[in-house]
């Protein structure tokens, strides 16, 4: 992959949100740009306490934001620059969105060194049985949620994604 001058903007940019964000006491220290066509399309920062909103994660703010910008519920063509490796929420929150790359600064171990670690849900989600998570998971009423999905299938109009 070869790294250019537009990437490396981007990124100082993502780093700059990350530290604005901090400073505003938004949220945590991390930012993020998603870019077009050498254009931002989207920027977030951590929002998580300003708004009550834990899915307020940088990526998530600036995926939101791009995807109401290009009008599209898909990144098609866009590059992620995130201050950090993104949390399991946010990574799939980036693959729903399919952008064609992510450039991350920091990894999560450095995360993890600032009070940011989130080995815990990879944990969960990688390794542990469904019956044995720390948020409990209980199946309900199967058959009729089966049946919305085979409406979902037969809907002739239905919009993929």
């Amino acid at each position: 992959m070869q790294i250019s001058d537009n990437d490396k903007h981007f990124m100082l940019r993502a780093l700059e949100l990350a530290q604005v964000g901090m400073n505003s006491n938004s949220g945590g220290p991390f930012g993020c740009v998603i870019a077009k066509d050498g254009q931002i399309v989207g920027e977030g920062v951590n929002q998580v306490t300003s708004t009550n909103d834990p899915t307020a994660h940088a990526e998530v703010v600036a995926i939101r934001n791009a995807c109401k910008k290009l009008d599209s519920f898909q990144l098609d063509g866009c590059v992620v620059y995130t201050s950090c490796e993104p949390c399991p929420m946010c990574l799939g929150a980036i693959y729903w969105a399919r952008p064609e790359c992510i450039f991350i600064a920091c990894n999560r171990d450095d995360a993890a060194e600032a009070g940011f670690d989130d080995a815990f849900i990879y944990d969960e989600l990688c390794t542990t049985e469904v019956e044995q998570r720390k948020v409990p998971i209980f199946s309900l009423m199967r058959d009729e949620g089966r049946a919305v999905f085979q409406n979902w299938i037969d809907k002739p109009d239905k919009i993929e994604y």
